[in-house]
């Protein structure tokens, strides 16, 4: 039985730290056209 709660357990971690992954994976790049489309479509600075 704790051999099964070990699998388990890896199993989630496992999955959880992929989509964490997968989330800044994706995020980062959209932030940084975002960024630069707000800048040239409306004039907004790059910083904030």
């Amino acid at each position: 039985m704790p051999g099964f709660v070990t699998i388990i357990l890896t199993a989630f971690m496992g999955i959880m730290g992929g989509l964490t992954s997968i989330y800044l994976l994706v995020s980062i790049p959209v932030l940084i056209v975002w960024k630069f489309y707000r800048k040239i479509r409306y004039g907004y600075s790059l910083y904030y």
